[in-house]
């Protein structure tokens, strides 16, 4: 990549979300009230785009949507908040993804999911003539286990040529029943440079939870360095031997933590293609992540 890093590429998942606060209970037949209520861009994919966006990068974004009125909206917002949605594909007589999220008072979401044309992205649409003619340096994949068409054979050879081309490769993921087949992830785990999961999810994959003992699994199973997302208590840093915990940043008042975890995604991308080291990268990812609890929704559009 030479001295200039490259810009950044992410890929996966994207929807509308719909956040309501407060819902502790659904009934099955009587109606409920809550306080508040956000209409945003989501999806893993989405988030982490706009937060890179607001960071000051300019995000590309590969990711597959219907051809509906919610694509409209979606592709609006992206190009306001400055994500250049041009590899987005659309695709006829399939709805674009829409989630709800339910906040309880515990201020944790909930969704209901329609995955939509998430479900059509294949690991065909990472050709690789994009990331020669945008310059791509990194590549971060958000929310890999609600993708079906990445669990296939196939997308770690893909993802291995691109890594040889000199992108540098993170993936998050987004809980789901997949995981406890764990296997495709075992795959692609040589091809990243970094693998991020929160604590949750790391026990489901791996059955152990003790954040050490799980992100030795995903370094002992080929991922350069492994990131566990605490909440509350920080984030574990695992990598060539050393073992790294970063406090996470005090926060006055929590409103939602939907999207945390994608804010924290992109606080590290754009800092390692900064310059900074991964352990600078946490930190400021953790302030990302942290800024994104003070609203409702996974990201302020301003």
């Amino acid at each position: 990549m030479g001295t200039d890093p490259g810009s950044i590429l992410v890929f996966g998942n994207v929807a509308l979300d719909v956040i309501c606060k407060t819902v502790d209970d659904v009934p099955r037949y009587d109606s409920i009230a809550f306080q508040d209520a956000a209409v945003t861009p989501g999806g893993c994919a989405s988030n982490v785009a706009i937060d890179l966006a607001r960071l000051g990068e300019k995000p590309l974004l590969v990711a597959c949507m219907g051809d509906d009125q919610t694509a409209d909206i979606l592709q609006d917002a992206w190009k306001e908040q400055g994500v250049d949605p041009r590899y987005v594909k659309r695709i006829p007589d399939i709805g674009t993804g829409v989630s709800v999220g339910l906040v309880d008072s515990e201020l944790q979401p909930r969704f209901i999911h329609a995955s939509g044309a998430n479900a059509e992205l294949k690991s065909e649409s990472l050709n690789l003539n994009i990331f020669k003619e945008q310059g791509v340096g990194f590549m971060h994949i958000a929310g890999y286990f609600v993708l079906p068409g990445l669990l296939k054979p196939g997308f770690a050879d893909i993802l291995a040529r691109i890594r040889e081309a000199g992108v540098f490769i993170s993936l998050d993921v987004v809980r789901s029943p997949a995981m406890k087949t764990p296997e495709p992830l075992w795959d692609i785990l040589p091809s990243l440079d970094t693998f991020m999961c929160n604590l949750q999810e790391a026990e489901i994959i791996t059955g152990l939870s003790d954040p050490a003992g799980a992100a030795n699994v995903f370094h002992e199973k080929g991922a350069r360095s492994v990131i566990i997302k605490m909440g509350a208590e920080g984030c574990l840093l695992v990598d060539s031997g050393r073992e790294i915990r970063i406090p996470a940043i005090d926060v006055d008042k929590i409103v939602d933590t939907t999207g945390a975890g994608d804010a924290f995604a992109a606080g590290v991308v754009s800092a390692l293609r900064q310059g900074k080291d991964l352990e600078g990268a946490c930190r400021f990812g953790a302030k990302q992540g942290a800024f994104t609890t003070g609203f409702l929704g996974a990201v302020r559009l301003d």
